[in-house]
């Protein structure tokens, strides 16, 4: 007899919905929440990922949809099954749920060979009796992720970067339809890791597995993603594609952990044609881009580094255009395939990238323009 409790039929591997979880701090101290109304959806196939700081709850949500932690209060759907249910007293056991996980650590067992390793969940796993020729099925698996020839070595004989392949493919082999990965590729260098996430998304795309992903990396989550979920104190700040993320951050905490930002405050916002006209420390400032509601008490501009257009002032007194601003250089910080410079209007430092060969130094006057489609307006 099967007991599953059906979710509405979706098109979504995973449906989190008003996810919390609270851990007593000390006798007596009262809770406070790792995740606080956590919600987001994993469409099927899809690469989604877990975004923020140390501390933030990324992890927390992770292991709640792989069944290691419980929440007290929401509902996670899994593959058109409800897995957990807070109000329905609903908790599937880890190891029924569709899933395979990759730990931080890999969980290689240093014991085993490459091949038995490949090969557990075959052997124990939850479809452990579909499978007739296990060695053949696993070597299949290794071969497509280029670890056949290394087979009867032991897991510990392997690289770092070849224990995070035998972990990929130990957990294809669960045949999951949600694969969960904790930061796989934080204990590897950055040139390795670099190397590896090109191969990580190959792969899920090649097999067609829904991921669910966590790191604190920016550059990892904007590489592979299809949404990036991005969090910050158990709260989710935004979810969206890559682009958008990093484009057309939602908050000022957004703007400031995705790559690099200027954040300067607004003293006064108003409409205008063609965006947002605000009162800033280096005058007024056209913002292009908001997709946030006006706020009376000011909010912030955020300007990228790259769109942050430089150039040596014309004369004494140059006729500067709208967005157009006098300040003096900083510093300026030679960086191979460009100069990054510092520059003060007024009591605002903004950091602009310009050409390698761009002349400039410290104390020199510099024209700075900030060009209204990529200039952004984000309420408090």
């Amino acid at each position: 007899m099967n007991n599953a409790v059906v979710a509405p039929e979706t098109t979504e591997s995973i449906v989190v919905s008003r996810l919390r979880k609270s851990y007593e701090r000390a006798p007596g101290s009262g809770a406070t929440y790792a995740i606080d109304d956590v919600s987001f959806e994993v469409p099927k196939g899809q690469f989604v990922t877990l975004l923020g700081p140390s501390g933030c709850g990324k992890t927390t949500t992770l292991r709640c949809v792989a069944g290691l932690e419980q929440a007290q209060e929401g509902r996670i759907d899994m593959a058109g099954q409800v897995v957990f249910d807070a109000a329905g007293n609903r908790n599937v056991r880890p190891e029924d749920r569709p899933i395979a996980m990759v730990p931080q650590s890999y969980g290689i067992w240093p014991h085993m060979k490459v091949i038995d390793n490949a090969a557990f969940p075959l052997r124990y796993g939850r479809n452990r009796r579909r499978v007739k020729d296990v060695r053949g099925r696993s070597m299949q698996m290794l071969e497509q992720v280029g670890l056949s020839a290394m087979a009867d070595r032991w897991a510990t004989q392997l690289s770092g970067g070849q224990q995070q392949r035998l972990a990929f493919a130990r957990a294809l082999l669960c045949e999951p339809e949600v694969l969960l990965l904790d930061e796989p590729l934080s204990n590897l260098d950055a040139k390795l890791r670099a190397q590896l996430r090109q191969e990580l998304r190959s792969f899920q795309e090649q097999f067609g597995v829904t991921a669910l992903y966590v790191t604190h990396d920016q550059a990892e989550a904007l590489a592979l993603s299809d949404l990036v979920v991005v969090m910050n104190q158990g709260r989710i700040e935004q979810i969206d594609t890559p682009q958008r993320v990093y484009d057309h951050p939602r908050s000022a905490f957004v703007a400031d952990f995705i790559g690099s930002a200027n954040l300067f405050a607004v003293e006064h916002v108003s409409r205008q044609d063609g965006g947002v006209l605000v009162k800033t420390g280096i005058g007024a400032v056209l913002c292009g881009n908001s997709t946030a509601e006006l706020d009376p008490s000011g909010g912030f501009v955020c300007v990228r580094p790259e769109n942050v257009r430089v150039r040596a002032a014309r004369g004494d007194l140059p006729v500067l255009g709208d967005n157009q601003f006098l300040g003096t250089v900083v510093s300026s910080e030679f960086l191979g395939d460009r100069l990054e410079v510092v520059v003060r209007i007024g009591d605002v430092s903004l950091t602009a990238v310009a050409r390698a060969d761009f002349a400039c130094g410290p104390g020199q006057d510099i024209e700075v323009t900030l060009d209204p489609a990529t200039t952004s307006y984000l309420a408090r």
